[in-house]
């Protein structure tokens, strides 16, 4: 009588996108819930909707199968990150980002650009790298960069050995295989 679970379907059936939430508790504040919502936001579409309640009810085994994926993408991108100079990383729990923390970067001058943030990094490694990064900064994360493990192994592999590649050449590294 005193839970109310709210979730949605966007990062466990890879529904990014779709906007697509629910809630289950007591009967009267779902009611008074969804009377709130239908005043401040508009519907989620009815194809979304309908997708929405085939993955909720449906086999779960693609979802096993996307969530044992999705581990191994998160295991391998933590371990790379880690071992690019100048980044450090945790292993989240949850989605498919990786956050790194680029402190250590702060400060020092790549291509002729002095990096003070993510931001910095980010435009640095997009131009020189050809990597596209998201800075911490629209986090409250100044000092990070995130990474998003949504793509191939292949493409998680080449993209953070480009990084590596740059930075070693940049920082006067020894190539680091």
């Amino acid at each position: 009588d005193r839970t109310i679970l709210i979730n949605g379907v966007s990062k466990t059936y890879a529904m990014t996108g779709w906007r697509i939430g629910y809630a289950v508790g007591p009967k009267e504040a779902i009611k008074l819930m969804s009377n709130l919502q239908g005043h401040s936001t508009s519907n989620a579409s009815s194809i979304g909707q309908y997708a929405s309640i085939t993955a909720l009810t449906g086999s779960q085994d693609a979802f096993r199968t996307m969530k044992a994926e999705f581990e191994k993408r998160r295991n391998l991108m933590v371990e790379r990150v880690n071992k690019i100079p100048g980044f450090s990383c945790r292993k989240p729990e949850g989605a498919f980002y990786v956050f790194a923390n680029i402190s250590e970067l702060l400060h020092k001058t790549l291509s002729g650009v002095t990096i003070n943030s993510g931001d910095d990094l980010a435009d640095v490694l997009l131009d020189h790298a050809h990597v596209a990064v998201i800075p911490g900064s629209g986090f409250g994360m100044p000092d990070f960069v995130r990474f998003s493990y949504a793509t191939s192994i292949n493409r998680i592999e080449e993209g953070l050995d480009r990084i590596r590649e740059y930075l070693s050449l940049q920082l006067n590294l020894e190539k680091v295989v």
